[in-house]
């Protein structure tokens, strides 16, 4: 896939100004995430406001359309937990791997949960989720260290906002308990905090030169106007499905 496709900028077009040292200068620890975090900091609160995402967290969100965005996320983890299982031993990946990250399955029980066991042929595709996984299948052939910085979009997203998107969604569902709420599930109080540190010490353990960060910092970058893309299209399709009966417009 190339990605300056559908007007989208490339990693390198998504790339602030660079953040690291000279060339070929190893960043000390714990600066990859810092730069990770100050570089996309912009887009992810743009994210946040773009298309269906922006409804969700003002829960104005119905089931069918919910029902369509954890599919899409789907695809998007499918194509990077393969790559990342794919690379398992990577020097950049192999830190980045832990016990009960993974989201694939429990979106899959969600969706089998909220939707029923059809939902992989019922709810569409955005062209923007599309787009990404087949980023994620070209990285994980040509260029599988910059899996990193996609992980670190997602996981830690879902390790801290996703714990906030959990009271939304239940309560704009009206659900009950635990039930379709796997993907914000990541094991006993305070797991998910936990993971995110591991998380984030498993980046920070990495020896990364200034080439390899601005690498990462522009996929990140490029991971949330993917992201952005995607979740604008999701509202288009919205709007353009009737409205089922009792939800939230």
């Amino acid at each position: 896939m190339n990605p300056g496709d559908a007007d989208i900028p490339s990693p390198a077009a998504a790339q602030a100004r660079p953040v690291a040292p000279a060339q070929g200068q190893q960043i000390p620890q714990a600066r990859l995430t810092e730069a990770l975090r100050a570089q996309t900091r912009q887009l992810h609160a743009e994210v946040e406001r773009a298309g269906v995402m922006g409804a969700l967290l003002r829960g104005r969100i119905d089931r069918a359309t919910y029902c369509t965005l954890l599919r899409n996320l789907h695809l998007i983890y499918v194509a990077l937990e393969e790559g990342l299982a794919g690379h398992a031993s990577h020097p950049r990946l192999a830190a980045l791997r832990f016990d009960g990250l993974a989201r694939r399955v429990a979106l899959a029980q969600d969706l089998a949960v909220l939707h029923g066991e059809a939902w992989e042929g019922d709810l569409g595709l955005a062209p923007g989720a599309r787009r990404y996984a087949a980023h994620l299948d070209e990285l994980a052939c040509e260029a599988p260290d910059r899996l990193a910085a996609h992980a670190y979009v997602r996981y830690l997203g879902d390790l801290s906002g996703g714990q906030i998107l959990r009271g939304i969604v239940t309560d704009s569902l009206g659900l009950d308990g635990a039930s379709g709420m796997s993907f914000y599930a990541f094991g006993e109080p305070g797991a998910a905090a936990d993971l995110a540190r591991r998380f984030r010490a498993g980046l920070d353990s990495v020896p990364i030169d200034a080439d390899g960060v601005r690498d990462l910092v522009a996929e990140a970058r490029f991971g949330f106007v993917l992201h952005s893309q995607m979740f604008e299209e999701l509202a288009v399709m919205r709007l353009a499905r009737p409205p089922l009966a009792g939800s939230r417009a």
